[in-house]
């Protein structure tokens, strides 16, 4: 048995692009202003915990956005709105695709249906 060592590399440590996108995040990310790292940083928790996981471009994204509003001074309050909820939960619906949430849903669903056709007869 032979594996190719670039998955094997893969396998122990992860898509090393992925990494290497994530660093330049983090970077990128710190040479906000002060407050606009704070309110990344926030964002960046929440997506950690609650958001759709997946790929990194949903950071990469957001950090276009808040160097752009950085770069035009625009107030975070304009960014992000009244309630950072309901922004982040928006912000994150343009990137369900990559979630494992769906992917989970898909699975479960297709896990009912299989098992409804057992029931009824009807199996896929």
């Amino acid at each position: 048995m032979t594996m190719d060592i670039s998955k094997l590399t893969s396998k122990v440590i992860g898509d090393i692009g992925d990494k290497k996108r994530w660093r330049q995040y983090k970077a990128r990310k710190e040479q906000l202003p002060a407050s606009y790292r704070t309110a990344v940083d926030a964002l960046e928790r929440y997506l950690m915990v609650l958001g759709p996981g997946g790929s990194t471009a949903i950071f990469e994204d957001l950090i276009d956005l808040f160097e752009q509003s950085a770069a035009d001074r625009t107030p975070i309050r304009e960014v992000i709105g009244e309630d950072p909820v309901e922004f982040i939960e928006t912000f994150a619906r343009n990137y369900q695709e990559d979630s494992w949430k769906d992917r989970e849903r898909k699975r479960l669903t297709d896990a009912i249906e299989r098992a409804a056709g057992e029931d009824t007869g009807n199996r896929r």
